[in-house]
C-alpha cells in the first residue's frame, strides 16, 4: 500500500494538469484518498478529461463514498471494495433512486465502475461483486433537430432581438458556425481569434482535446468576417473569437438565453437549443445522402453508434412522409 501513498510522485508525471480536486471532500481513509488523487490525475492527464468532467466524476464518486460511510458505519478504505457485496451496490442504487433520475443513477454507477477498473489495473483493489451488477436501463434518446426552414430562420433572427448591431452580427456568426459546421457550443466558444475560419477548413478541438478538420461554408466565413469588422473591441490573436458585451469571453449562458428568446419569438419548441443546431447539421446531411462515417468524423464522435442515432430521426421523417402521402396509409 505504500505505492498508493506516494501518489504525489506519480501525479508529477502530468505537469499540465488543472488544480486537483480537494481530497478532503471525500469521506475516505488515507490510502483510498491517495488512490483518488491518482485517478483524477489520470483522468485529466492520460484521458484528457476537461476540468468540468473531472469535477463531475469526483462528485459522483463522493456521493458513493458518502453512502458507504453511512451504510457501513465507517469511512471506506481500499480494502472496503473487496468486501462489498452485490446487495451493498443495490442498496446504493436504491438510495440514489429516491433522489435523482435514472440517467443520473446510471452515470454515477458508471463512474464507480470506472474508478474500480482503475484500482484493479493499478493493483490497488478489486470489487468482484460489481461485475454482476446491471445498470438501470435508460430510454434511447433520439436527437431533436430543427427543420431546414426553422434552422435557417433561427440563424437569421438575432438582428430582431439585439439592440446592438455588432452583438447581432456576433450572434448570427455564432449560430451560423454551429449549424454550418456542426460544432458543440463549447467548441465554438473555445475558438481563438487566430483560429477564425479563413479557408475551406478549420481545425476544431473537441472532447478529450481531440482535433478534427471541419469544412467551412462561404456563408460561415462571411458571417464571421462581418462580425469581426463590426466588433468594437480589439481581439488579441490568442484571445477568444467571440466576446461578450464588455469584451470578455462570451458566456455560454448568454447564448442559451438568446436561443430561448429566439424560439419564443419564432414559436419553436423548447428543444430548439444551441445543441439542436448541431443535431440539425447531422440530420440534414444524412437526409441529403451524407455518408454516416463521414458525418461521424465531422461531428467528432468516438463511436459510430453515437452517430447512428441520427438514422432514427431520418427513419421517423420517412415514416411520417409515407403515412401522409401513401393512399393505403390513410
Amino acid at each position: 500500500m505504500g505505492a498508493v501513498l506516494t501518489r504525489q510522485a506519480e501525479i508529477g508525471k502530468f505537469p499540465s494538469l488543472p488544480e486537483p480536486l480537494p481530497l478532503a471532500r471525500f469521506p475516505a481513509a488515507e490510502d483510498l484518498r491517495a488512490a483518488i488523487g491518482l485517478w483524477t490525475a489520470w483522468l485529466a492527464g492520460e484521458r484528457r478529461a476537461s476540468p468540468h468532467t473531472v469535477a463531475a466524476y469526483g462528485r459522483d464518486l463522493a456521493f458513493f463514498l458518502d453512502f458507504l460511510t453511512g451504510h457501513l458505519g465507517d469511512i471506506p478504505s481500499l480494502a472496503t471494495f473487496a468486501a462489498l457485496s452485490a446487495t451493498d451496490y443495490r442498496a446504493y442504487l436504491a438510495h440514489r433512486a429516491a433522489r435523482v433520475e435514472r440517467a443520473s443513477i446510471a452515470r454515477g454507477l458508471s463512474v464507480v465502475r470506472g474508478f474500480v477498473r482503475f484500482l484493479e489495473r493499478r493493483g490497488f483493489a478489486s470489487s468482484p461483486a460489481l461485475t454482476v451488477l446491471r445498470a438501470p436501463k435508460l430510454p434511447r434518446s433520439v436527437p431533436k433537430p430543427l427543420s431546414v426552414g426553422d434552422a435557417a430562420e433561427i440563424v437569421e433572427a438575432p438582428a430582431a432581438l439585439v439592440a446592438s448591431v455588432w452583438q447581432a452580427k456576433r450572434d448570427i456568426a455564432l449560430l451560423t458556425l454551429l449549424y454550418g459546421c456542426g460544432l458543440r457550443l463549447a467548441e465554438a466558444l473555445g475558438l481563438k481569434r487566430s483560429e477564425a475560419p479563413r479557408g475551406d477548413l478549420v481545425t476544431i478541438t473537441g472532447k478529450g482535446r481531440k482535433q478534427r478538420l471541419v469544412p467551412v461554408l462561404p456563408a460561415v466565413r462571411e458571417a464571421i468576417a462581418d462580425y469581426l469588422a463590426a466588433c468594437p473591441y480589439p481581439l488579441a490573436a490568442d484571445g477568444p473569437l467571440f466576446v461578450g458585451a464588455r469584451g470578455g469571453p462570451l458566456n455560454p449562458r448568454v447564448v442559451q438565453r438568446q436561443m430561448q428568446a429566439l424560439r419564443g419569438m419564432l414559436g419553436l419548441p423548447e428543444t430548439a437549443t444551441p445543441h439542436a443546431l448541431r443535431h440539425s447539421f447531422a440530420t440534414h446531411l444524412l437526409g441529403a445522402g451524407g455518408d454516416l462515417r463521414a458525418i461521424q468524423e465531422l461531428l467528432g464522435h468516438a463511436s459510430l453508434s453515437t452517430t447512428q442515432r441520427y438514422t432514427s430521426v431520418e427513419t421517423e421523417r420517412l415514416l411520417a412522409v409515407y403515412e401522409a402521402a401513401h393512399p393505403r396509409a390513410r
